[in-house]
């Protein structure tokens, strides 16, 4: 974990993220060449609360999130947004108080070394099927320090929840995600999962005629955990995808 969580500080170093107070709202307007952005909040260990929004022309908004996390500086958020065709932006909208400013980041896909981790996400495992108004959650061993999560559908609209929790019903991060389509724009998030007892719950909130399909996997594991506890499987050993900031594997 203290590797992934120096990698996360180290791009907001490069990056120079934009500070976003609370009550506030910041949007950045992508290159139109861009397919992708990289989206990710952080807070300097405070709660982050926070609505995250595709925009696509005027009264047009075909994806949004809205984000809690207990602890922005040890769990940032970090995900893919899609932004096909032109007439992109991004909204950011900092829902907690005053004394709770975040810092963030929007980064263009210029690469497409995230295009390829989502790839090989999609393929690397048979994706589980959630009906609407359906539950399912994926446990993980300590070893694990991030997981890697998919949502998409066949077209259809996209409605989920995905938490974060570590002991009963103690949420560590919530995300609350809307996608018009869910096959032109899904949903590619990390999760941050330090500690143990880590559990991964997908919550389809749409109704029945809306089922979606999921793909979680690990994504960052530390090897000296994993040899002392069973032999964990590490999954793909992903390179970093030319220089990714993000979404570049690294053992801890």
């Amino acid at each position: 974990p203290g590797a992934n969580n120096k990698l996360v500080k180290e791009a907001f170093e490069k990056l120079r993220p934009v500070t976003v107070q609370g009550g506030s709202l910041r949007t950045c307007v992508p290159p139109t060449a861009a397919k992708r952005v990289q989206v990710m909040l952080k807070t300097d260990g405070r709660p982050l609360n926070a609505n995250v929004e595709l925009w696509q022309g005027p009264d047009n908004t075909p994806q949004k999130m809205a984000v809690y996390i207990e602890d922005g500086d040890m769990r940032p958020f970090n995900c893919v947004v899609e932004t096909p065709r032109s007439n992109n932006a991004v909204a950011i909208y900092n829902t907690g108080h005053l004394e709770f400013p975040m810092a963030a980041v929007v980064e263009p896909d210029a690469g497409g070394a995230v295009g390829e981790v989502t790839k090989k996400l999609a393929t690397l495992s048979k994706p589980k099927t959630i009906q609407g108004g359906a539950i399912h959650t994926y446990p993980f061993s300590p070893a694990v320090s991030s997981v890697q999560i998919m949502l998409k559908t066949d077209g259809r609209p996209l409605n989920a929840r995905v938490e974060l929790l570590q002991g009963p019903n103690n949420n560590k991060q919530v995300m609350e995600i809307y996608t018009e389509d869910g096959m032109e724009r899904p949903f590619f998030a990390i999760i941050e999962t330090p500690g143990t007892g880590n559990v991964v719950r997908v919550v389809n909130t749409g109704t029945v005629e809306f089922p979606l399909a999921v793909n979680v996997e690990p994504y960052l594991v530390n090897p000296d955990i994993e040899e002392s506890d069973g032999g964990w499987d590490e999954g793909p050993n992903w390179d970093n995808g030319g220089g990714s900031l993000f979404f570049g594997r690294r053992s801890n």
